[in-house]
């Protein structure tokens, strides 16, 4: 996949992985509908690459994402607000859904509907010094983009209670402490720190990572019998794979193994 460019998107490829990089420095990488609908597109493009194995996203400059553009929602009405919901539920759910996994890099801030965006991410590595967390109860809402279902599902109910209907940042030693976050650094490593972790993934076999993410999907969504009937499903289908071969024999042999993807 070429390197290409949106109005309010990049994306950069590097090897075998991807950054998804939001470009509005000036406006804090604050959310349009425009810049929503070029980040979906992105994901997407993402997604269905076969050369790509892992992916970060990013924001340029020294702020992830500092949340949606507040005039712009200051000015919109309900049905404006509707429209909106459902561009940024699609992004969200079509990261939820990738096979490609995915680390939101948190610089600087991810507040509001920019902490909403990490949450389907597989891996969130947060700034030391970064602000985090939703503000939506001071605004007169409350945030509705995963905040009360998929944040309960990392954090649990009461976590998740807390940081909703307080408003208040969470502290990135407590972020990581109840695991909201895969890691916290000191902030002006977090880009560099994503990669790292995005290069490292790309390196493992890429159907065993993709049935993975496809058995996590199935989690919380069905009986416990049913999701280990598909995790098996899964699984054969990777064991006929060359990749499998390869891994079982760079470990006798003592040596890194070299997937292929087939």
């Amino acid at each position: 996949m070429p390197s290409i460019e949106s109005e309010h998107v990049s994306i950069e490829v590097e090897g075998t992985r991807a950054d998804v990089v939001i470009t509005r420095p000036e406006k804090r990488n604050s959310l349009t509908g425009a810049a929503v609908r070029d980040l979906t597109e992105a994901v997407r493009a993402v997604e269905a690459d076969d050369d790509v194995r892992a992916a970060t996203l990013r924001g340029e400059g020294h702020v992830f994402c500092a949340g949606f553009d507040l005039e712009m929602m200051a000015g919109n009405d309900v049905r404006e607000h509707d429209a909106l919901h459902r561009d940024f539920r699609e992004l969200l759910d079509t990261i939820d859904a990738m096979t490609t996994p995915t680390v939101a890099a948190v610089q600087g801030a991810g507040i509001a509907g920019g902490f909403e965006l990490t949450l389907p991410c597989d891996f969130r590595v947060l700034g030391a010094d970064a602000k985090y967390g939703v503000i939506e109860v001071d605004l007169g809402i409350f945030p509705h983009q995963g905040s009360t279902q998929r944040l309960p599902r990392l954090v649990g109910l009461a976590k998740a209670k807390e940081l909703v209907l307080t408003g208040e940042f969470v502290d990135p030693t407590e972020a990581d402490r109840i695991n909201l976050v895969t890691e916290v650094v000191p902030g002006d490593e977090v880009d560099d720190r994503a990669r790292e972790l995005a290069d490292d993934l790309t390196e493992k076999a890429p159907r065993g990572v993709e049935n993975a993410l496809r058995a996590f999907s199935h989690t919380f969504d069905v009986p416990l019998g049913e999701g280990l009937d598909y995790e098996h499903a899964l699984a054969m289908e990777v064991y006929g794979t060359d990749d499998r071969r390869e891994g079982f024999e760079a470990q006798l042999e003592g040596r890194e193994p070299e997937f292929s993807g087939r």
